[in-house]
């Protein structure tokens, strides 16, 4: 995980993660696709240019004008009522073949929202992490920091003694560190450790 917080505005990267939500809701079925706009759907599709080639991007006006003309005429999607159903009606019916870069920019809009709330959990815990205290803290600091916080559950589990052990193992140190011996867990899960 890496990430950059060093002369970034968070109102550009709010801008930058939810932009993309507007676009996606130009895809929503509802309402035989209502909210559908060709040129926010291109705009949605220039964020992604690893997933789509300046080839792929010619095409793609056109397949989006094509595709909306044949969906909002064709009965088997009258009644799809969210993307996750569009996405399934569309290979049910063969229109992921006809239209596979309308159809990968649905796959592209079906993943956004969990890399958003990942990328909102991300900016909460920088905003914990990074304090007036730690201001001047280094990226590659910031960002062992920043993945300890978010991913506190997994750390949890490892035991402080093992901690402690690989730290020492990592380089020759002056003294030895006194093992941890605060419980009786730790002692238990320590002796298994040096086995």
């Amino acid at each position: 995980m890496e990430i950059y917080c060093g002369g970034k505005n968070y109102l550009t990267a709010a801008i930058d993660v939810f932009f993309p939500l507007i676009c996606i809701a130009c895809l929503d079925p509802k309402s035989s696709f209502s909210q559908f706009n060709v040129q926010k759907l291109l705009r949605l599709a220039d964020l992604y240019p690893e997933n789509f080639s300046s080839n792929d991007y010619l095409y793609l006006e056109s397949q989006l004008r094509n595709y909306i003309y044949n969906v909002q005429r064709d009965p088997q999607f009258s009644e799809v009522g969210d993307l996750g159903s569009l996405a399934q009606q569309m290979v049910k019916t063969g229109k992921n073949t006809v239209f596979p870069l309308v159809y990968r920019l649905i796959q592209l809009a079906l993943v956004l929202p969990v890399a958003t709330a990942s990328v909102e959990r991300v900016f909460s815990a920088m905003n914990i992490v990074k304090t007036d205290l730690r201001n001047k803290m280094g990226d590659e600091w910031m960002n062992d920091c920043l993945v300890v916080y978010i991913e506190k559950d997994i750390f949890a589990t490892i035991e402080n003694e093992q901690i402690l052990q690989r730290f020492q193992r990592m380089k020759t140190r002056r003294m030895q560190l006194p093992p941890l011996r605060y419980s009786s867990a730790t002692t238990t899960n320590t002796s298994n450790v040096n086995q």
